[in-house]
């Protein structure tokens, strides 16, 4: 197989954490958001009982195949995460009220982050890969969520459970356990491993 040029992978999303992720540890990726409905995949993936894990990849993979398609040769990442407390999923909230409420529920408690990744080319996956990171919330009082929510204002419905690790959102958790970057959205580690192998990244 002929090496492929970092020109040659593409991400199939939005998401301006993973893009910098992987621009950082130096990929010259393009983006290509694959524009699907996810909530209604979401949905439907919730109301046949699919495990988190396997909703995750679902949701991966249908972000990479349609762009894969599109884009004849390249190798084509699709990521996603869902936050899983007591088998409930988690999505980013739509209000500051709805925000309160799910860090709410998640004050004290452990949760998972369930983040999944895959690489497809021409209309076929060629890898897939889980990550289930958990954090733990401390039992923050009600004036440090007034104040947080007050500091970060919108930026809270812009990820799922609310908060950003690498920002102020650490202040919200007592422990974390498991892969770091798979908890800002990209198992980064064992994707790069992949890449490597096919020649996308020095080896």
């Amino acid at each position: 197989m002929p090496e492929l040029s970092a020109l040659s992978v593409i991400l199939a999303s939005a998401s301006a954490t993973r893009a910098a992720l992987l621009a950082e540890a130096g990929l010259a990726l393009r983006t290509n958001p694959a524009g699907i409905d996810e909530n209604a995949l979401k949905s439907a993936l919730r109301a046949n009982g699919t495990e988190a894990g396997d909703a995750a990849l679902a949701l991966a993979e249908a972000k990479a195949l349609p762009v894969s398609v599109r884009h004849e040769g390249a190798l084509v990442i699709g990521a996603d995460q869902m936050l899983v407390l007591d088998r409930r999923w988690f999505d980013k909230p739509r209000s500051a009220a709805e925000a309160r409420e799910h860090l709410l529920v998640l004050r004290g408690r452990r949760h998972e982050l369930v983040t999944a990744v895959c690489v497809a080319r021409d209309g076929a996956v060629l890898w897939r890969h889980v990550e289930r990171p958990s954090l733990v919330m401390r039992a923050f009082s009600a004036a440090f969520l007034d104040a947080y929510l007050a500091t970060i204002g919108d930026d809270v419905l812009t990820t799922v459970g609310g908060y950003r690790l690498e920002g102020r959102g650490v202040q919200l958790m007592a422990r974390v356990d498991g892969d770091f970057f798979s908890i800002l959205g990209l198992p980064l580690l064992p994707l790069l491993e992949f890449l490597r192998g096919h020649g996308a990244v020095p080896s």
